[in-house]
């Protein structure tokens, strides 16, 4: 079973898995090529003949529902739709369904599989973040406008971000106490900003136009610029939370670097073309910042396998204590 197979074994079985998944889609003997997995599994498809690639996602096991994966699929139609936000769509299957369920011999549980559509486009250039920020933030705007008066569906099931769900007992990502070099010395002090952070949060509330369905791993690496026109792809992640973990998953992995307040203030300004910030929400943003970074560091505790969390993990403890003591000493 799958929790008894070695990485190669697990991946050689995914691979398998999703070449046995093509034929839903009336893609049989297309290549197959594996362009990421830190969560799922995301392959390049190159049809026989002239065809355009498409995206496969096999879905990891245990994070969503059927109806969880819908939802996700039923807000990026309605993005695109609605709100002018480009988004890659799903591709029915020949039996009409965008997931799939497949099974493999050697996994224990079948995987879901949805495809994608392919859409043009590229990550924003790392030599000046200025204008991709102000971009950033105002894409990001007209999704939380959306969500905020969206009908969502019936079957609507998503994760929730909030405090429990984040760093509480019922972590999405386990605790963040298994984070990288997590000492009992780094311990206290993390959660003594943890309690602080909680205190806050519940001060600040969840009203209406604070919290909603966000995308909750809105980075620069989401978002594909295309002769001008931004899109934003890699809607896993999303279910409800703050508005501001938006703004705060902009800064993922580089939350202590010198230049994140500029990067912030270019986010704010593109964010504000299209939606209110009032002060009172502004004046919080480095508890999301936070409270996304100490995410991040339950994640990396969860996901040590991760080519991600090797790299990151060893600096990542000791960031994670200076934005601490930073937050602490601001808001305290």
């Amino acid at each position: 079973m799958s929790g008894m197979l070695t990485t190669e074994q697990l991946l050689r079985a995914i691979d398998e898995l999703a070449a046995a998944a093509l034929p839903r889609w009336g893609l049989a003997g297309a290549e197959l090529k594996l362009i990421n997995h830190s969560e799922n599994w995301t392959y390049r498809v190159t049809p026989r003949g002239t065809a355009r690639p498409v995206i496969l996602r096999v879905h990891r096991e245990g994070y969503h529902s059927v109806d969880g994966i819908r939802s996700e699929l039923a807000w990026m139609r309605a993005l695109q739709s609605q709100a002018g936000v480009k988004t890659p769509q799903a591709i029915p299957g020949t039996d009409g369904a965008d997931i799939q369920t497949v099974a493999h011999p050697a996994l224990a549980t079948p995987r879901n599989c949805v495809l994608f559509e392919f859409i043009d486009g590229t990550e924003p250039p790392q030599d000046n973040l200025i204008p991709p920020f102000r971009q950033l933030g105002e894409v990001t705007a007209r999704c939380h406008n959306h969500s905020e008066t969206w009908t969502r569906p019936p079957y609507f099931e998503r994760l929730s971000w909030d405090f429990e769900h984040s760093l509480g007992k019922t972590a999405n990502w386990g605790a963040w106490q298994d984070g990288p070099d997590c000492t009992p010395d780094r311990a206290r002090l993390l959660q003594r900003a943890v309690d602080l952070m909680e205190k806050r949060l519940t001060a600040f509330g969840q009203a209406r136009n604070r919290y909603g369905l966000i995308h909750a791993d809105f980075r620069l690496a989401n978002l594909l610029v295309h002769n001008g026109d931004v899109r934003v792809i890699d809607f896993d992640d999303c279910g409800l939370g703050w508005f501001l973990y938006d703004a705060a998953s902009a800064v993922s992995f580089f939350e202590d670097r010198a230049d994140v307040p500029e990067l912030m203030e270019a986010w704010k300004e593109g964010y504000r073309r299209q939606r209110a910030l009032p002060k009172t929400d502004d004046d919080e943003l480095w508890t999301f910042i936070l409270l996304r970074r100490m995410t991040l560091f339950a994640w990396m505790g969860s996901h040590a396998e991760t080519d991600l969390a090797r790299t990151e993990g060893p600096g990542y403890s000791t960031g994670t204590c200076e934005l601490a003591e930073r937050y602490l000493s601001q808001y305290s």
